[in-house]
């Protein structure tokens, strides 16, 4: 297991935090029962609550940090049936689905599901969000302006592929929710800014090449 990563053992289930992910929305902190608790050592004791109340909470993590895994295999985490991307106000972008992100460690096992993905340029962590746009001040509210095209279906695999000093091209059926929680825009590809320059955000419209970004793989 990665040095980045901490297991909080159960007698049915076990729970892997993923530090080099959590960016501490507190979806699992805030959640009601005993599976986490602040200040609490260990923080998280999966055996106080049902194995469906840790799949339930580990569920929440909309960047993929939290995952489980069942000790008898009987149940496992699927992707959700729709690919979204949601622009989060003044943040990343969030994804859930059938996820594969060219580049991620092999053992960042929750973004097959659920991830946080950088659109303010500022990360260190690229592609994924480690909260740097609350300190580089980006604004951007999630507002989306253009439809794309009407799809007969949102699920499948949905392939993210980071560009050099470049956009998120996003290849596979899925819709963008914009950050007033509307469905927006569904389409099976599209190429999402990624430096915070864009002037036609969440879409790439080159200003990456004007303000210098580097996105550092």
């Amino acid at each position: 297991m990665s040095k980045a990563k901490k297991r909080f053992s159960g007698k049915q289930v076990d729970v892997d935090w993923d530090g080099r992910l959590c960016i501490h929305i507190a979806e699992c902190g805030r959640a009601k029962g005993e599976l986490f608790v602040g200040g609490r050592d260990p923080w998280g004791q999966p055996d106080l609550v049902s194995q469906q109340e840790v799949i339930d909470v580990v569920e929440r993590c909309p960047s993929g940090a939290l995952t489980y895994a069942v000790k008898d295999g009987t149940v496992s985490e699927r992707p959700a049936p729709d690919n979204t991307v949601t622009l989060s106000c003044n943040g990343p972008y969030f994804l859930r689905g059938e996820i594969e992100i060219e580049g991620a460690p092999d053992d960042m096992d929750g973004v097959s599901f659920r991830a946080a993905l950088c659109r303010c340029g500022a990360s260190n962590n690229k592609p994924f969000c480690d909260n740097s746009h609350e300190k580089a001040g980006f604004r951007d509210y999630g507002a989306v302006g253009e439809k794309g095209e009407k799809l007969t279906a949102a699920g499948g695999k949905l392939m993210v592929k980071p560009l050099s000093d470049g956009p998120l091209v996003v290849n596979g059926s899925f819709s963008i929710v914009s950050g007033s929680g509307r469905v927006a825009w569904t389409g099976t590809q599209a190429a999402l800014c990624r430096c915070g320059a864009s002037n036609n955000k969440p879409f790439c419209d080159g200003s990456h090449r004007t303000a210098g970004f580097k996105s550092g793989n």
